[in-house]
């Protein structure tokens, strides 16, 4: 197989496309979470193994450190009707803006029926009433959800209506199985609609498996929202718009990584999210500082990483912003060549796809 040379001075992201066939983006997960396959790329020489993604245990032992992100993905879908002419209307919850007043930016589909001052129905029995109030500059809306009850009880019943944010690619409406399974089981910390999807292949008896061999585990947050899935217009990446997405690395994910640092073991980052966010927030010491905010962090290639050694991540879309962070880990070459192994060998791509470690 011919491998891609590029001048990495002058990337474009037509450099990121390759062949996908359609019958290689999984749309249903796994049977068993830590069952799906594992590529490892050695990026030190661009070798490859082909694993079963369990199998990622062998190759870490005692003070190494796993850092995943534990953000919480919210049912972010949901189906209305405009009042007045019943017309289906799909809201999808991006963030909460004004948690006394019930103010939310969403999107809205179709945006063009929906205007302000537009009243959105949900619910057989309309159990549930949002009003337009603005217009959003992602052009999305800002929406008031009529409630009397605590924001609890509204809370409760919002997400009761919704249903699991899984991509567009899947081409399929989420069910029942998709609110766990589009889901890590460490997640905790609500205010994802993306899923880290690197984290839906641990399951209970690996990550206990990795507890007695004493690897380390630490956990970070980052909300994953839409903007990586957007689509870039422009060919030049560095001139591409970063979007801003909310992080807290607490003090104890700050001290477990940094033991592990002093004793010369490998930091892995579980998924791009966590990659970006440590990247985001390491010291001129070389250790992460703790920290609560948002991150612009933008990772492409050519980029050195400042602290992470290893990275966990699922296999991306051509010419997304996630595979060029992935690139800008492992290195263009090395990746897309391995892309084109994946592709080749029949990996499954997206969330609930298969997984590649980049490690030296």
């Amino acid at each position: 197989m011919a491998k891609r040379k590029v001048n990495l001075s002058g990337l474009r992201v037509s450099d990121f496309k390759f062949h996908l066939p359609e019958a290689l983006i999984a749309s249903r997960p796994a049977k068993e979470r830590d069952e799906s396959r594992l590529m490892i790329l050695h990026k030190s020489d661009g070798s490859i193994e082909h694993k079963v993604f369990k199998d990622i245990i062998d190759y870490y032992g005692k003070d190494d450190c796993f850092v995943f992100n534990d953000t919480k993905v919210i049912p972010a879908r949901l189906y209305g009707s405009k009042e007045k002419n019943d017309a289906i209307i799909e809201v999808f919850l991006l963030r909460e803006l004004n948690e006394s007043i019930k103010l939310w930016d969403v999107l809205v589909d179709p945006a063009r029926k929906i205007r302000i001052s537009n009243k959105i129905l949900f619910g057989s029995g309309a159990n549930l009433t949002a009003e337009v109030v603005d217009n959003t500059i992602n052009g999305g809306r800002a929406i008031r959800f009529l409630y009397d009850g605590t924001h609890e009880e509204f809370k409760q019943l919002l997400y009761s209506l919704g249903t699991a944010p899984i991509p567009d690619y899947m081409k399929r409406k989420a069910d029942e199985e998709d609110l766990e399974r589009y889901q890590t089981i460490y997640a905790k910390r609500e205010g994802a609609v993306v899923a880290p999807a690197a984290g839906l292949h641990f399951s209970r008896i690996l990550m206990k498996r990795m507890e007695l061999k004493d690897i380390r585990m630490a956990f970070l947050t980052l909300h994953n929202g839409l903007g990586n899935y957007e689509n870039q217009d422009i060919e030049d990446p560095s001139k591409h718009r970063k979007n801003n997405e909310e992080i807290n690395v607490p003090l104890a994910c700050c001290e477990i990584t940094k033991k592990s640092k002093e004793l010369g073991k490998r930091i892995v980052a579980v998924g791009t999210s966590t990659f970006r966010a440590l990247e985001t927030v390491v010291s001129t010491d070389g250790f992460i500082k703790e920290y609560e905010g948002w991150t612009n962090k933008y990772i492409y290639p050519p980029y050195t990483p400042l602290f992470v050694n290893d990275l966990l991540t699922n296999f991306h879309m051509p010419c997304s912003l996630l595979l060029m962070m992935t690139a800008g880990m492992g290195g263009y070459e090395e990746v897309m060549n391995a892309y084109d192994v994946a592709v080749k060998e029949k990996y499954q791509f997206g969330a609930y796809g298969d997984a590649m470690l980049i490690t030296d």
